[in-house]
């Protein structure tokens, strides 16, 4: 068949899935006629019929048809962001580490990762912001709720960002939380294994710990210092990804994290605090394999407004040891 394509994957392609590939290739071509290629044989890897969902690897060659004009689909409007220059400069503030591969953020409270109902401003939007001398955007690789703050990876290219979900999904990636709680809990360090669900009805759900048939949800949690009985300081390893784990977790110690109305009611509030009353939970650190090799950790320092928090009860975020040694030497023996 005249103008049959045989393509090879690069390097930076190394580990994709093949309709991402044909997203990137041929962004003319709609999902349904790719799928019908798929299926009647005329796409094929090293020779070999394949499925949408095909992880490629670098050297491999991709047949691809001739692809009709006529025979594509019109592609799905996108909706883009046309950013000012207040907008770059909010966005590259952020940024705590980048290289070739990755781009390590800083996210601020208060502003959601993605869109949605009611949610106009949001870090997906930015990220044209964060393209330097990329030919694309960064690309999401994981999430953190709007209220919660700190450290996020950015992959730069599809092949850091097959590695890095592919981590983040068998949890490969290391991740510690701070988060201030009100009150202290006994014991000061261990572990929670409580499953949550999710419960009440539509615009009125909240996650709860549950007695049902419910996926695992595990927690680490050890107490790096305390302000009394009033406040402790917690450092939080979570060990599975449920929405809103470490605060249905936290509220199970009977130490809720300050700030947390959802969880916590009027207990997880403390008047005369300075700054605004939110959530004071920040995602401190993660540990991971870089997609080139080599392990590295990258670390994401308290917001301006939650520093003051910290230090309002005498606590020094600069100076920390390794909240887990005493609880891993614990699980260890």
């Amino acid at each position: 068949m005249s103008n049959v394509q045989n393509l090879p994957v690069t390097g930076d392609e190394d580990g994709i899935r093949l309709d991402r590939w044909f997203k990137r290739h041929f962004p003319e071509l709609g999902h349904g006629r790719m799928e019908k290629l798929l299926r009647t044989g005329q796409v094929r890897v090293d020779g070999g019929r394949v499925k949408s969902s095909t992880r490629i690897q670098e050297g491999q060659t991709i047949r691809v048809p001739p692809i009709a004009a006529s025979a594509t689909e019109k592609p799905k409007k996108t909706h883009a962001f046309a950013l000012t220059p207040e907008d770059v400069a909010k966005v590259q503030s952020m940024v705590l580490y980048r290289d070739d591969d990755i781009i390590a953020i800083n996210k601020p409270p208060g502003l959601a990762v993605q869109g949605g109902s009611k949610v106009s401003s949001h870090l997906d939007g930015l990220l044209d912001g964060l393209k330097f001398d990329a030919p694309e955007r960064p690309k999401l690789v994981h999430r953190l709720d709007k209220d919660t703050s700190g450290l996020m990876l950015l992959a730069r290219n599809p092949f850091a960002a097959s590695r890095l979900t592919a981590a983040f999904r068998t949890r490969e990636i290391s991740k510690t939380y701070w988060a201030l709680v009100v009150g202290v809990p006994d014991p000061k360090a261990g572990q929670i294994n409580a499953p949550i669900t999710k419960q009440g009805s539509a615009g009125h759900q909240r996650m709860a710990v549950t007695q049902l048939d419910a996926p695992s949800a595990i927690s680490d949690f050890a107490t790096i210092e305390t302000a009394g009985r009033r406040v402790a300081w917690l450092a939080l390893r979570p060990q599975t990804g449920r929405t809103h784990q470490l605060r249905v977790h936290c509220d199970v110690l009977g130490t809720p994290i300050l700030g947390d109305g959802k969880y916590g009611g009027e207990e997880a509030f403390i008047d005369g605090l300075p700054g605004p009353r939110k959530l004071h939970l920040h995602a401190r650190s993660l540990e991971f394999d870089h997609p080139r090799g080599g392990r590295m950790k990258q670390e994401a320092p308290l917001s301006k407004d939650m520093e003051k928090t910290w230090r309002f009860f005498g606590f020094d975020p600069n100076e920390t040891g390794d909240a887990f040694a005493d609880l891993d030497m614990g699980m260890k023996q």
